[in-house]
């Protein structure tokens, strides 16, 4: 019999890249869990649960800990979702924004976090201004041989041509999907299409939620903390709000006020109630450099003063487990920190995704630990 054994339910972000990607990575970072613990830590071939979960089994013959992780999937959504045309992203964002300044509540998230204020604002602003700053020079220069509306159109196409690798760089056109996608989340259950996948990843998790095992884990990433708040509404529901003592809902990098701060997500605010109004484990991890988190913050708090979950907010401190050289730091280096919750570091964290999954310890036994790191 094993000595320890966990299920793992995981809900990832605004990705295109879907399953393939996030198995690659989950052995990838297993691997280097392995050889920076010495423990013997093995990965099975992927497998087809259903059309929306992927499966596979990650084995720690040191420990005897065994891990069944589904992977609930919705990168198909996402994919229908993704704008490649940049005329059609510009004009899609241009709207967005333009509701976003009637609707959402900026006072509220300023109090709660700056950075992800700041990640909302910079790739609008950045993707006119950019390109207009590379068309000056050029305009000024063909302005001497050519007539002006002719230097214009050619500094304005250069310009335009000039910023993508910038824009590029620092994630912009990646970001404005992500804010578009959230921006039309209407009254914020989303596409019927989303909430049939949401529905069909409860019967996807209600499937295991009570089998053999110390503990089950719903674990979110990023956007799919947003989704996460909805699927855990249904959840919560078919079980008559009472949920196994075992379970633990875990978000990283959550960015649940980008749609809960906007005044005309009614239906969501209604599910924020609801879960608040429960009794549940919650753990939050989320880096404070980390510009599309927000750090620290009890998305219930939105909703009304005296939320029920028993919600933990632990900050991953990154720089305890990566050395300086290899710490991610910058602008350039934001995206990879939103993305090393899901890695191993230079030292491994009880806390990193690849360790909550490798490991035998608990989640609450994990946290104990990561507490007694100095």
């Amino acid at each position: 019999m094993t000595t320890f054994k966990r299920k793992v339910f995981y809900l990832g972000g605004f990705d295109p890249r879907g399953v393939r990607f996030y198995y690659n990575l989950a052995k990838e970072q297993l691997g280097r869990y392995a050889d920076k613990t010495g423990e013997i830590v093995t990965v099975s071939r992927r497998r087809k649960a259903s059309a929306i979960r992927s499966d596979w089994t990650i084995r720690n013959d040191t420990t005897d800990a065994t891990t069944d992780y589904s992977f609930l999937r919705w990168e198909d959504i996402v994919q229908q979702a993704w704008i490649r045309n940049p005329v059609q992203l510009g004009l899609r964002a241009a709207r967005v924004y333009r509701d976003h300044f009637r609707l959402f509540d900026f006072a509220t998230v300023k109090k709660i976090a700056t950075g992800p204020l700041v990640t909302m604002l910079y790739p609008p602003i950045l993707s006119v201004l950019l390109p207009l700053l590379l068309a000056l020079p050029v305009f000024l220069v063909a302005l001497i041989w050519l007539p002006w509306w002719l230097a214009l159109v050619i500094g304005l196409v250069l310009g335009a041509a000039g910023s993508i690798p910038l824009l590029n760089g620092i994630r912009a056109p990646w970001l404005l999907r992500f804010f578009v996608f959230n921006g039309e989340f209407g009254d914020g259950e989303g596409s019927p299409a989303l909430q049939a996948r949401l529905d069909a990843f409860v019967d996807e998790i209600v499937k295991d939620l009570h089998g053999d095992y110390d503990e089950v884990l719903l674990v979110s990433h990023s956007n799919g903390s947003i989704l996460a708040m909805l699927l855990m509404a249904r959840l919560l529901a078919r079980h008559d709000g009472t949920l196994p003592a075992n379970f633990v809902l875990v978000t990283y990098g959550h960015c649940i006020p980008l749609v809960a701060c906007r005044r005309d997500a009614t239906r969501f605010h209604e599910r924020l109630r609801y879960l608040s109004a429960q009794d549940f484990r919650w753990i939050d991890i989320g880096s404070p450099p980390d510009g599309a988190a927000f750090f620290g913050a009890n998305p219930l708090l939105l909703v009304g003063p005296s939320p029920r979950p028993r919600i933990e907010l632990l900050s991953p401190r990154f720089h305890r487990f990566y050395e300086p050289e290899t710490y991610h730091k910058g602008w350039r280096n934001k995206y990879e920190i939103h993305f090393d919750y899901l890695r191993v570091g230079d030292r491994v964290s009880p806390l990193d995704l690849p360790s909550l999954t490798a490991s035998s310890r608990g989640i609450e036994a994990s946290v104990v630990a990561f507490r007694t790191i100095a």
